[in-house]
């Protein structure tokens, strides 16, 4: 591209960051982060449902949870692609036809329930995956832009555990809503959320999500996909996705069969892991930005060198006080990774296709927590909980090397 549009890039980053400022940015990103958690509660609802769900629409196990599944496979092949618009587009603009998005799919969604039509049911979910990855994706892009780069970190952080936050959300009132208003009214209970975010989020982003200068060009774009950097930073995500979804899929199972704990005791224990997710993913950017004085690799190498011994030695232990903290402790380390690699991996690319390369992370990351709990059930089925854990294990070992080997990214 010519000096001059490089220069007004410039420029346009500078705006962006110095434009925003105390409550202000700080309402932007609560704003996007309560967008965000709707859209996170709505993809995970319907698992605290499923026994109303698999009776009223007259479906198996598999079938149910597809209606979760769905959204993770659409956020995957659509990821880069949304990426790649938004870098020609308005991620300001973007955020809110999502939400409208967010709103006819709920709706849909409640009527095809209401009339047991599940084929309905699941294509207004997939849809549903479209919204929440462009909300996703555009969030971290704007909220970047809202902040200096010694802060970015920090409120990308933040943002990110609108996640574990909307999947408290969906798990704890799900039930709720379905015992007052019927099952199919899960579809519409988290809209309020989001909502009231793109109310917070819309008057604090004025000025903020414009795509400036020329539209990367495809050689920009393919750059993005050859990039070393990338590669590694979205391999990372993957890894820790698929730690993170492992133990969340096959923790409470193994603690039922091998430790001899009800099914509800189990789930509460496992609960635990997700949990500290919130408290995690914010501390990921802090640390960070103030402890390694805005250093990403440290954060990265120390989130797997914790996680690696911790699920190794998972089922070698039997004392359920003990295991508590070992799931407290490796939830923590392991969504380390997952609040900060979405603002490395921006950092290693030139900011002209900053979103398409959180993008590829997504679609990257999220490609872990689909696989990793069908491959983990596999793993159980032929060699028992010791070895899946030890292979899940093995992955995080994966992740100390990797992350020993990855760069310091420039500061922007």
């Amino acid at each position: 591209m010519t000096r001059r549009s490089d220069n007004s890039q410039s420029a346009a980053s500078k705006s962006d960051t110095t434009a925003q400022s105390g409550w202000k940015t700080w309402g932007l990103v609560s704003g996007v982060s309560l967008i965000s958690a709707g859209l996170a509660a709505y993809e995970i609802v319907p698992a605290s449902v499923t026994p109303l769900l698999r009776e009223s629409l007259t479906i198996g196990s598999t079938a149910a949870g597809l209606l979760v599944g769905i959204m993770f496979g659409t956020a995957v092949i659509t990821s880069i692609p949304a990426g790649a618009v938004l870098d020609r587009t308005n991620s300001r603009n973007a955020i809110a036809v999502a939400v409208l998005m967010l709103f006819v799919v709920g709706i849909w969604g409640w009527i095809a329930g209401k009339r047991g039509n599940y084929r309905s049911v699941i294509a207004s979910r997939a849809v549903g995956g479209v919204a929440y990855v462009v909300v996703w994706n555009a969030g971290i892009d704007i909220v970047s832009r809202a902040v200096s780069a010694d802060n970015r970190a920090t409120a990308v952080g933040i943002f990110t555990a609108s996640g574990p936050i909307g999947f408290a959300l969906g798990q704890g009132l799900g039930p709720i809503v379905a015992e007052l208003f019927g099952w199919p009214a899960i579809f519409l209970a988290f809209n309020s959320f989001a909502f009231v975010g793109l109310l917070l989020f819309w008057p604090t982003s004025r000025g903020l999500g414009h795509s400036v200068g020329d539209a990367p060009s495809f050689e920009e774009f393919e750059s993005v996909l050859r990039n070393r950097n990338v590669w590694i930073v979205g391999v990372l995500g993957f890894l820790g996705y698929a730690l993170y979804l492992f133990v969340n899929s096959w923790g409470a199972s193994y603690l039922t069969e091998e430790i001899g704990l009800s099914l509800g005791l189990s789930g509460l224990l496992v609960a635990v892991f997700p949990a500290v997710g919130i408290l995690s993913r914010m501390s990921s950017g802090l640390l960070s930005d103030r402890l390694f004085n805005g250093q990403r690799q440290p954060v990265l190498l120390g989130s797997f060198c914790v996680a690696a011994p911790l699920v190794l030695c998972f089922t070698y232990l039997q004392s359920v006080p003990v295991l508590i903290a070992l799931l407290l402790v490796a939830g923590f380390a392991i969504q380390l990774t997952l609040g900060l690699s979405f603002t490395y991996v921006r950092e290693v690319v030139k900011p002209r296709v900053a979103a398409t390369a959180v993008a590829f992370q997504t679609s990257v990351a999220l490609s872990g927590a689909f696989l990793a709990p069908i491959a983990g059930g596999a793993v159980v089925d032929i060699a028992g909980f010791d070895t899946a854990f030890l292979v899940a294990g093995s992955l995080a070992v994966c992740g100390v090397v990797l992350a020993w080997l990855a760069p310091e990214p420039a500061r922007q």
